[in-house]
């Protein structure tokens, strides 16, 4: 049985998108369908910059899932794949569920362009500039990372965001509490903690006011719900009915993404081949989490004729 995944933030780079957009009006179309949503010129943005408005959570956010999803809609329309006849599953990482319940038709494409830019926006503004960090944790299990955050806390915010393989845990907090970790990571058996270049410390309670900014907006998005199960960051387990999929995309914004378990629940489940669209981050996890599973990465022409050739 097979999934596709889906990236999330940090995918982004200028000139995605442009090679696939000139050789196929597929992918050109579906760009222009997510300009016309937000009112914006995203695609140019994506393929010229300038890299730090790219980088800007409202544009990345948007922008790796119209790359993710112009991959998979060639896939489909010129390659003749249906992903409800090849996959059995689907997954994302963190603004990458939306991508993924997009392909999967829990979302039309308008909506999910516009939820994550609203996304983006009301979680770069949940927490002042300055305020807020997230390091990666770099060879430690989660039973390490969780000490590590309970001892730096020290009465602020300093949680597990990103539970990634079984040698990365991204924590997030304030910044004070992030910095005390960083000083004290090697006293916890961990090998190297690692600041990140983000804007705002994600997956944590710090995002609560972005939180109840999704709530509202998702409260009055209409789903049918998802036509293949959506194994979701925040329990790790498959889910398919439309107001299942609001609750838990509202708990993401504040929760841990729980990646490592999802791959394990869905490897359990006999998923043993997983496709990565638009990415090249996610597909080396999964062979970390689970060696023996086949992994590929799809973001080109020729990559998509090769999973055709291979599908």
């Amino acid at each position: 049985m097979r999934a596709f995944i889906f990236p999330g933030q940090g995918s982004q780079a200028v000139g995605m998108g442009a090679a696939l957009a000139v050789a196929s009006p597929v992918a050109r179309q579906l760009f222009e369908e997510v300009d016309e949503a937000l009112g914006q010129n995203l695609f140019r943005l994506m393929t010229e910059g300038p890299a730090d408005d790219l980088t800007l959570t409202e544009n990345a956010q948007p922008a790796i899932m119209a790359n993710a999803l112009a991959v998979l809609r060639v896939l489909e329309k010129e390659g003749g794949i249906a992903i409800r006849d090849k996959a059995g599953a689907v997954a994302g990482h963190s603004l990458g569920e939306y991508s993924a319940l997009c392909a999967v038709g829990a979302f039309d494409l308008p909506t999910t362009a516009r939820l994550l830019k609203l996304r983006g926006r009301s979680m770069q503004a949940a927490v002042p500039v300055g305020e807020g960090a997230m390091a990666a944790l770099l060879g430690a299990d989660i039973e390490k990372a969780e000490a590590l955050a309970a001892a730096a806390a020290q009465g602020e915010v300093c949680t597990v965001a990103n539970d990634n393989d079984p040698g990365q845990v991204v924590i997030s907090g304030h910044k004070g509490a992030i910095e005390r970790a960083m000083e004290m990571v090697k006293n916890h058996g961990i090998k190297r903690g690692v600041l990140l270049p983000v804007s705002a410390p994600f997956h944590c309670p710090l995002m609560q006011p972005a939180a109840d900014t999704m709530a509202a907006a998702l409260a009055e998005t209409a789903s049918p719900g998802a036509f293949l199960p959506v194994y979701a960051n925040v329990t790790a387990a498959p889910v398919s009915d439309a107001e299942t999929i609001r609750r838990l995309l509202v708990e993401q914004v504040t929760g841990r993404v729980r990646w490592r378990e999802s791959i394990a629940a869905m490897w359990a489940a006999g998923i043993t081949d997983y496709v990565e669209f638009g990415g090249k981050v996610l597909a080396p996890m999964v062979k970390r989490i689970v060696p023996d599973a086949s992994v590929s990465s799809v973001i080109t022409m020729d990559d998509i004729e090769t999973l055709v050739g291979r599908l």
